[in-house]
């Protein structure tokens, strides 16, 4: 797979959830700087959530991304599902993102 980046403002940023005890996220939008823009919410897992810890509501920024997917049956066995998220594994800082920008 390719290396995948979105660029854009952050939206809102969540709080940290422990999922499990060897398993945590925390999730942010991000607004995307296209012509269209569109509300993105992105995950950070394990350590990748301390990625967020500098980040600010306003800030244009540019993530690198990972697209996740799989497949699952349905709780009412009519057949599969498939789950997709999108996983942050950089935020590039606000000020190298917006030179890039110009």
């Amino acid at each position: 797979m390719s290396e995948n980046k979105v660029k854009g403002t952050v939206k809102s940023v969540g709080a940290e959830v422990q999922v499990t005890d060897a398993f945590k996220k925390r999730a942010f939008v991000l607004t995307t700087d296209d012509m269209y823009p569109q509300d993105l919410e992105i995950e950070c897992v394990q350590d990748k959530t301390d990625l967020l810890s500098t980040v600010k509501v306003g800030e244009f920024v540019e993530v690198s991304i990972n697209l996740r997917g799989r497949e699952y049956t349905k709780k009412d066995g009519s057949g599969v599902g498939y789950f997709n998220s999108i996983n942050a594994w950089r935020i590039e800082a606000a000020a190298a993102a917006q030179l890039q920008r110009q």
